[in-house]
């Protein structure tokens, strides 16, 4: 079996176990979870060995708790807290680029998702780090178990040159993920109950943007979140066929497949690998919350078309400040050309 087959299959066995051990232990926010683990499968490479694993989860387990102190301080310094958060982010951000670990990305949701829930709950708080600690855990085990199943082979993996990313590139980079997540993050502190997942579409976008240029980010900005929507849809009229956890773990793992073999290249297309990533990360961050609506229906419908309208709203601004960023960019090249070409 070939390298991009063995991921497909395993990406799509982890995300089942993933969802049958974060719905089935009937965590505080299993999609949460879910989505954290989705993180770590889609890494390639060889799984991280058991004692670094938990070792690793201890250290970003204290520090995910560490956002709770957060929550005292916009409540009582909210600028001085924003401003912090945007700090964070900013290095947070920066460090991804530089390192390209995956755990980033649940150290930025530590930071935004953490705080603004717990202006609503303590214990939501508490729930969400519980859930971003438990997620990492889950995504360990089942990467594990995937690998198990379907090995790395000890082929020689392609070496990314670290030196073709220069340090401007890099920090203007972390400036970008930083604008595209910090007004989602201002907006969710006005009614953290509704924003939360928000918060997550944007975190995504931040990291897929990362490795997009202007011309490129329109389309696959949007049209990501659009493909998340349309999974979303999909995913659900299946799974009302037949409503149980079983039937929903796989309908996770076919629609894993179906995107891990575009993500690793067994159907070609022209678009990034970023590109599907967000679309799978998308259909989950939809699907957790409607799962719980659905206990009302017609309510369920319309929090389902507010969410497709801010996620699309969010996909829209990022482009924007994308294309802004580069434009001012740009234009800063030229006007140092044009000083070096006068000063010659």
């Amino acid at each position: 079996m070939d390298l991009p087959s063995l991921r497909t299959y395993r990406l799509a066995l982890g995300t089942g176990l993933a969802v049958l051990v974060a719905y089935g232990l009937k965590l505080t926010v299993p999609f949460l979870a879910v989505i954290i683990a989705l993180i770590l499968l889609m890494k390639p490479g060889p799984p991280l060995p058991p004692l670094k694993g938990l070792l690793l989860a201890g250290i970003v387990g204290i520090i995910v708790s560490a956002g709770v102190l957060l929550v005292p301080l916009l409540d009582k310094t909210p600028y001085a807290s924003i401003l912090l958060v945007a700090l964070l982010l900013f290095h947070l951000f920066y460090w991804g680029q530089k390192t390209s670990n995956p755990l980033v990305t649940i150290l930025v949701l530590s930071v935004t998702l953490i705080p603004v829930a717990g202006l609503t709950s303590q214990a939501l708080a508490l729930g969400i780090a519980a859930a971003l600690a438990t997620g990492l855990l889950i995504g360990i085990f089942v990467s594990l178990i995937s690998h198990a199943f379907f090995p790395e082979p000890d082929a020689p993996k392609p070496t990314v040159s670290q030196a073709a990313q220069p340090a401007p590139a890099a920090h203007w980079i972390a400036w970008r993920g930083t604008l595209i997540v910090m007004p989602v993050f201002l907006l969710a502190l006005s009614n953290p109950a509704v924003y939360l997942p928000a918060i997550l579409k944007a975190v995504s976008l931040g990291q897929q943007a990362s490795t997009l240029d202007a011309r490129r980010a329109g389309s696959e900005l949007v049209l990501s979140t659009l493909l998340g929507v349309a999974a979303t849809a999909l995913f659900w009229a299946g799974l009302r066929l037949c409503p149980s956890l079983w039937m929903y773990v796989l309908w996770s793992m076919l629609l894993a497949g179906w995107f891990g073999k575009r993500l690793y290249g067994l159907v070609q297309s022209g678009y990034s690998r970023g590109f599907w990533q967000d679309g799978l990360i998308t259909t989950f961050i939809l699907l957790g919350p409607m799962l719980q609506d659905s206990a009302n229906a017609p309510d369920m419908l319309l929090k389902l078309a507010m969410r497709v309208a801010l996620f699309i709203g969010v996909a829209l601004y990022a482009w924007l400040m994308v294309y802004l960023l580069e434009e001012w960019r740009a234009r800063r090249r030229a006007q140092t050309v044009i000083k070096e070409n006068v000063l010659c």
